[in-house]
């Protein structure tokens, strides 16, 4: 079968190779799934150039990719919830990824029927990100009524993230792109600013909670948003020693990101609130989850762009630029 897959880091480039490989074997709690699309992510980018090596050290050549949609195609002994023929998606195990190939294995409990209504391409672009916005909430546990700011929201975080915050109750704002405001607005934030033009510590008041998609300088400036007593949670900073131990990380791992992270958990701490990290992991259970809620309240995913299964090149180039209105997807339906 035909995969794309990744031989060493490189820091410089992230062209991944096109390869032919043996279709996966699965085990007797693992479905086969027939990949009909997958969602590219600026953390297949992360894991190309080595930003992620300590958290998840992989084995080469590696098949990339980490979501993706499809049709069951084989289920081991073990399975019983999932069954061949089945429309499905996942988020792929972050020691077993591999969507960016025409099979993948996975292990059932990693996987959950698609949201009725949705094509394949739609469904393709909502595991990771709705995965990283429920976690991030749960980590959160916010009450109704609660400010949260999602930093980024046009984007492909923001798609789900705003909705899932909405259904909690949640008080919503975020920024982005100003061609995206009638889109998000529509998700159901309370209120869009214009990255290029509103800073967001002028214009809001302090909030209970940060969703963090950006990190680097900006992330010191989204602590500052923070009242006494709330919680920033990233997806782009520096892993802290709580998420080595939530990971289930080895104590050195624990104590060495604990020294990493010690600048952005001391400028926490100076406001009396919370800095955390977090590396979104697979679960079928939660993904069930996402899925009726999008069924009910009728959401549709922003799509930006769609690029053929030979392009994954360029599709990952496009990611790495940034500025998408949504995700970018591989679509494998002409393989």
């Amino acid at each position: 079968m035909k995969a794309f897959q990744l031989f060493k880091y490189n820091s410089t480039d992230i062209r991944l190779q096109k390869v032919e490989i043996d279709r996966p074997r699965i085990r007797p709690n693992e479905v086969l799934i027939e990949v009909k699309a997958a969602g590219v992510n600026p953390l297949d980018n992360l894991i190309t150039r080595g930003e992620v090596k300590l958290v998840t050290p992989y084995r080469f050549p590696l098949t990339m990719g980490n979501e993706c949609s499809g049709i069951v195609a084989e289920t081991g002994p073990e399975v019983h919830d999932l069954s061949v023929g089945d429309r499905v998606f996942t988020r792929l195990p972050t020691d077993q990824i591999g969507a960016f190939a025409e099979y993948v294995a996975v292990p059932a409990v990693a996987v959950a029927h698609m949201p009725q209504g949705l094509d394949f391409i739609e469904a393709a672009s909502i595991p990771l990100t709705a995965l990283t916005a429920y976690q991030a909430l749960e980590l959160m546990a916010p009450k109704a009524g609660e400010h949260i700011f999602i930093s980024g929201g046009s984007g492909g975080l923001g798609a789900m993230a705003v909705p899932l915050a909405k259904a909690r109750g949640l008080v919503v704002y975020t920024n982005g792109n100003k061609a995206s405001r009638e889109r998000v607005l529509a998700l159901g934030a309370d209120r869009y600013l214009d990255y290029r033009q509103e800073d967001y510590l002028k214009e809001l008041s302090p909030v209970d909670y940060v969703l963090d998609s950006v990190g680097g300088k900006e992330l010191s400036k989204q602590i500052q948003l923070l009242k006494a007593g709330g919680m920033i949670v990233s997806l782009r900073g520096l892993p802290n020693g709580r998420f080595a131990k939530r990971f289930g990380l080895p104590w050195w791992k624990q104590s060495l990101f604990s020294l990493v992270a010690h600048r952005l958990d001391r400028e926490a701490r100076a406001r009396n609130a919370t800095y955390e990290f977090l590396f979104v992991e697979a679960n079928g259970r939660q993904l069930t989850e996402v899925a009726h809620l999008i069924e009910k309240q009728g959401i549709r995913p922003s799509i930006d762009k769609v690029f053929a299964f030979e392009q994954a090149n360029e599709a990952l180039a496009k990611v790495a630029q940034g500025g998408s209105a949504g995700k970018v997807i591989l679509s494998l339906a002409n393989q």
